[in-house]
């Protein structure tokens, strides 16, 4: 006999094959015969709505900043904070992923993404700035608790929340997002030559990094399988940093990365003082942002889940399922509890 079951969560159709109804099921009124599709179904598409992303907007400052919103918000939050060059984007996958048991939340900065774009002369692209932006948000939201996941870009606006307000972070989620000077290592060194001395000649290397070859080179750099990263990643970014205006505010943030390095002490006294429990997932094949980088979180916290993975730079893009798997087992212990 064939039948055909919709299996939950994942609305997966199975067809089965059977020879008839085994001994035990004959003694019992037949099980099978209790089955009713119409219940999986509806089951099915609970959790599929359950797992749902939605897109919105809010106004920050006279701007539009588009986030992305996952979960209950019944549910402990975790703020979702990316890097350079993507977005919210990055996080597309990770969210549905965690959505049952969790309320995420990810922003695009001004200037990425979907977020508005002002002009130089309109908007302040700076962390201090970007930092603010997120605030506001998590302000309109209601959110006075959440963890914040932490890469690349991420790193110097959620520390910069952390210290401002570290009774509202209940966990950190750091993924290639530094916080120490044994991070920049070789790749910063024309970015720490236009921090010296903010020219035209000192700009023009940095405009490399804003091309596609780049690009494609930050998703692909240190992966194990290259055929494990979708094309939409660096086809998706590429577009938004081809807008007219937005090199230009590119470079302008590459040059305020430079108020971050100065800071580092102040974040690291915030990890020592209220020791947020952290779960460290690292791309230990990153060029931007190496391991180098991640080892000095063991010196100033003591509630540290370190993993060192086998991928780049968006350890997301190759190892996505792993890390939602080591994150929901890590804010089950750590936020959720029993």
């Amino acid at each position: 006999m064939l039948r055909t079951v919709l299996v939950a969560p994942l609305a997966i159709s199975l067809t089965v094959l059977s020879c008839g109804p085994s001994a035990s099921e004959a003694d019992a009124g037949s099980e099978a015969a209790e089955f009713d599709p119409a219940d999986a179904e509806a089951n099915a598409e609970a959790n599929l709505e359950i797992r749902r992303v939605l897109y919105r907007t809010a106004e920050i400052d006279g701007l539009e900043i588009f986030y992305r919103e996952a979960g209950s918000r019944d549910n402990p939050t975790l703020l979702l904070l990316h890097g350079f060059p993507t977005s919210s984007h990055m996080f597309r996958n990770l969210m549905p992923a965690l959505a049952d048991e969790y309320h995420l939340v990810a922003p695009d900065y001004p200037g990425f993404g979907y977020s508005s774009m002002p002009a130089l002369e309109e908007f302040d692209y700076t962390f201090d700035r970007l930092a603010e932006v997120v605030e506001a948000l998590v302000d309109q939201l209601g959110l006075d608790s959440y963890s914040i996941y932490l890469q690349d870009y991420g790193a110097p606006v959620g520390f910069r929340l952390a210290a401002k307000h570290p009774e509202r972070v209940q966990a950190l989620i750091v993924q290639n997002g530094n916080a120490y000077d044994e991070g920049l290592r070789d790749f910063w060194d024309p970015i720490k030559a236009y921090w010296a001395e903010r020219t035209s000649e000192n700009a023009e290397p940095l405009r490399g990094f804003l091309t596609l070859d780049v690009t494609k080179w930050q998703y692909l750099h240190g992966v194990r399988d290259s055929t494990t990263v979708s094309p939409d990643t660096w086809h998706h970014v590429q577009p938004l940093l081809d807008r007219p205006g937005n090199n230009e505010i590119q470079l302008a943030l590459f040059y305020s990365y430079g108020s971050n390095p100065p800071l580092y002490p102040a974040w690291q006294e915030y990890l020592r003082t209220y020791q947020p429990p952290t779960l460290i997932v690292w791309g230990q094949n990153d060029y931007i942002f190496p391991a180098e980088g991640a080892h000095p979180y063991k010196r100033d916290l003591t509630n540290l889940e370190f993993h060192l993975l086998d991928t780049g730079h968006f350890a997301l893009a190759e190892k996505g399922a792993e890390i939602a798997g080591l994150i929901r087992s890590f804010l089950d212990r750590n936020v959720k509890g029993p």
